[in-house]
C-alpha cells in the first residue's frame, strides 16, 4: 500500500512524499533541502529521486540543494531552465534529469508519466505514478487550473485545491486580495468546482482516498471543501 506523507502545502512551500515500503519519491522541492531531509529522515535511505512539477519558488527553491545531497531531480526541460533563471544554475547538474510529457519512465520500483497541466510557467506537469510493488496508481496534480487528460483505476489522488469561487470573491470584497489577482488565479490554479468537476469526469470506483493539496491562506476552507468532496465523491479526504 502507498503511503501519503507531507511536511509543507500551500504559497510558502510544498514538500510531499510517496512511499510504497520497497521505494520513495518525494514530490517537489519547496522548502530549504535541509528541512525536507530531515523531515523525511525515516524513509531517506530509500528515496530513488524528487519530481518537480514547476519552477516557482514554493515548488523548487529546494531543488539544488537536494541535488547536492544526492538526490536526483526530474523535470522538464521548461522547468529545469525556469529554475536555473530564477536561482541560479544546479551546481551538480547530472543530477538533473530531463523528462517529458507523455513519455513513461521507470525510476526503482515506480513507473512515471508526467501529462502536461496548465499553469504561467513555461512547461509545467503532473504525474500519475505506479508502484510495481503496491500496484497502486497515484495522481499528482498542481498548480493547474485544468487537467487535459482524463485518467482510470486511480487508487490515490493527490490534486491541488486552491480557492472557491465564492471564498475568493468574499477575499476581494474585504480587501484581503487585490481584484487584479481573480483572473490570474483562475487561469493558473485548481478551484474548488473544477476539482470536482475533474472527479465527475474521472473513474472513482477504485479510488481509496483523496489529498486536497495547495489550499489558499485567503481564499480556501479546509473544513468546508474535505466535507464537500467527500459527499460528492464518497471517498476520504486529507487535507494538507
Amino acid at each position: 500500500m502507498i503511503t501519503v506523507k507531507c511536511l509543507a502545502s500551500g504559497s510558502s512551500g510544498n514538500s510531499y512524499a510517496v512511499d510504497d515500503g520497497k521505494s520513495a519519491l518525494l514530490l517537489e522541492a519547496g522548502i530549504p533541502a535541509k528541512k525536507i531531509l530531515s523531515g523525511y529522515l525515516s524513509i531517506l535511505p530509500r528515496v530513488a529521486g524528487c519530481l518537480i512539477s514547476h519552477e516557482h519558488q514554493d515548488h523548487a527553491k529546494g531543488a539544488d540543494g537536494l541535488a547536492a545531497r544526492g538526490i536526483d531531480l526530474y523535470m522538464t526541460s521548461g522547468t529545469f531552465c525556469g529554475i536555473e533563471d530564477r536561482f541560479g544554475k544546479i551546481d551538480h547538474p547530472y543530477r538533473a534529469h530531463v523528462i517529458r510529457a507523455g513519455e513513461q519512465f521507470s525510476l526503482a520500483s515506480w513507473i512515471v508519466l508526467p501529462f502536461e497541466t496548465k499553469h504561467d510557467t513555461t512547461e509545467p506537469c503532473g504525474y500519475l505514478l505506479y508502484s510495481t510493488v503496491a500496484r497502486e496508481k497515484l495522481l499528482f496534480a498542481t498548480d493547474t487550473y485544468y487537467i487535459p487528460n482524463l485518467f482510470r483505476s486511480l487508487n490515490i489522488i493527490m490534486v491541488e485545491c486552491n480557492y472557491s469561487i465564492p471564498l475568493l470573491d468574499a477575499s476581494i470584497r474585504d480587501g484581503r486580495v487585490p481584484e487584479i489577482m481573480k483572473p490570474r488565479l483562475l487561469r493558473s490554479h485548481f478551484g474548488l468546482e473544477n476539482v470536482k468537476d475533474f472527479f465527475l469526469a474521472n473513474g472513482m470506483q477504485s479510488v481509496r482516498h483523496i489529498y486536497l493539496i495547495h489550499l489558499s491562506d485567503n481564499n480556501a476552507d479546509p473544513e468546508q471543501f474535505k466535507r464537500e468532496i467527500e459527499r460528492s465523491t464518497g471517498k476520504p479526504v486529507t487535507v494538507f
